[in-house]
């Protein structure tokens, strides 16, 4: 966007982005699983994914119909309301935005306070709920610092995968089938290292074709948000709260009770809307937080009191790619999203920073609002307001759809997740999401590795 070049961490530790993320838990409108089946995709409506959704949970609050207990993900309320955070969601009723008591239960539209998979103050990450009690086993080896090279075929059988651990390199065999989990940016990467995706573009960078799939790479999708800030006068935000003494004291408090700043996620409160009446469900999902940070990012917190609200498109038309640059795994892929590239988008986009305006300047804020610090007062016409979020938005780190699930020539696996024209090689992460669903992708993407697992067993046996 306005060629910026865009950070895009991924989490290269046991847990994977769950481990980085902001730990906010959006499972998504039932709508984005209805579509994913009439696709053509058997088994991955609403009706079929919600039994995984609600098997993975542990949440000790909402309608059983929908939710889960008991499960290995635990799923947690904030534990301290800002109240600016209180005074944000009053505005949102004001505007017509109604209060729900639970976004991840019947539906999704209105204003609430995020649930997050922190548990007792701490990261509650996939390798917590997961992997860490399956290290138990004697039937899993987890190999650490190792990194993964390519995968080998035997005609159109995958038959190992070579990679290097602590200097030394190795080749490991299946006893029934290699499974892919390397997320929307590494598992395309490593298809292509391998002779897997499109011939032109395998020869153009010196790889030997293994197996032709187009859409290897293709379809990339992520959510791109903008903020707006607004500095805050009478009363105390979080920036107070994160230097100094005050700090230091949050540090202890950490500690003692797992509770305070350090336990927040970071965003405080989730508003889910349409930005236009005559749409059926909600297209905007906003962030609030009671604290404002340098250039109006996520990151370093200003040293000014301030709150920030963020906004981003539930369901962008942009896609892009994840595309090899050359033949060697040390070298990273090349990632383009197309952030904005659609005139709905930038449309959306548009709406939505004038709803970050009007949530910010509802009465019950009127109090504690200074002046709008970001984008400023400056910046009025849609023409700006493009050229704000263009040259200030950023990636929300949900990229999805680059193995997509599906019977067409783009499509990359089917929906048992086997890598279609391939046998012994199968996908389960983010990338096979035949679309975005409709909120941060760490739930959807957790279900996918349940249902991928059933997946998996059935087929065992």
């Amino acid at each position: 966007v306005k060629d910026r070049a865009i950070a895009f961490p991924r989490g290269k530790v046991l847990g994977g982005s769950s481990a980085i993320n902001g730990s906010l838990f959006v499972r998504g409108q039932k709508q984005d699983y209805e579509t994913w089946g009439q696709m053509g995709n058997r088994g991955w409506s609403y009706d079929d994914v919600l039994p995984y959704f609600r098997k993975m949970e542990d949440r000790q609050a909402g309608d059983t119909t929908f939710r889960g207990q008991g499960g290995p993900l635990h799923i947690s309320d904030i534990h301290e309301k800002h109240p600016l955070c209180e005074a944000f969601m009053d505005g949102a009723v004001s505007l017509g935005i109604p209060r729900n008591p639970d976004y991840n239960g019947a539906v999704q539209e209105g204003v609430a306070y995020y649930q997050r998979t922190i548990r007792n103050g701490r990261r509650w990450s996939a390798a917590h709920a997961y992997l860490r009690p399956a290290m138990k086993r004697d039937n899993l080896h987890v190999i650490s610092r190792a990194d993964v090279s390519a995968i080998t075929f035997d005609g159109k059988r995958a038959s190992g995968v070579t990679f290097r651990a602590g200097g030394n390199p190795y080749h490991a065999k299946p006893g029934r089938e290699i499974i892919l989990c390397a997320g929307a940016i590494g598992s395309p990467h490593l298809l292509q290292l391998s002779g897997v995706g499109d011939p032109g573009h395998l020869k153009s960078i010196g790889i030997e074709v293994s197996h032709a799939l187009p859409g290897v790479g293709e379809g990339l999708q992520d959510h791109y948000a903008v903020r707006v800030a607004a500095r805050v006068k009478g009363i105390s935000t979080l920036n107070a709260r994160a230097r100094g003494l005050r700090l230091g004291l949050e540090i202890m408090r950490w500690f003692a009770t797992g509770k305070g700043l350090l336990a927040f996620s970071p965003a405080h409160v989730a508003t889910f809307m349409r930005s236009r009446p005559s749409l059926e469900v909600p297209d905007l999902q906003f962030v609030f937080t009671p604290a404002s940070y340098t250039a109006g990012m996520i990151g370093q917190l200003e040293r000014q009191p301030g709150m920030t609200t963020g906004v981003w498109q539930l369901r962008p038309d942009s896609k892009g790619f994840v595309r090899a640059r050359t033949a060697s795994v040390r070298d990273a892929p090349d990632i383009q999203p197309h952030y904005l590239k659609e005139k709905t988008d930038q449309t959306a986009m548009i709406e939505g920073l004038k709803w970050c305006r009007k949530l910010l300047s509802t009465e019950p804020l009127n109090p504690y609002r200074d002046y709008e610090s970001l984008p400023g007062a400056n910046v009025v016409s849609d023409d700006e307001i493009l050229d704000y979020i263009r040259g200030n938005g950023a990636t929300v780190y949900h990229a999805v759809s680059s193995c997509r699930m599906g019977t067409d020539p783009q499509a990359v696996v089917d929906d048992r997740l086997r890598v279609h024209g391939l046998s012994g090689l199968r996908i389960i992460d983010a990338s096979v999401m035949p679309t975005m669903p409709s909120g941060n992708t760490n739930a959807a993407t957790l279900m996918v590795a349940e249902k991928g697992a059933d997946l998996v067993l059935a087929d065992y046996r």
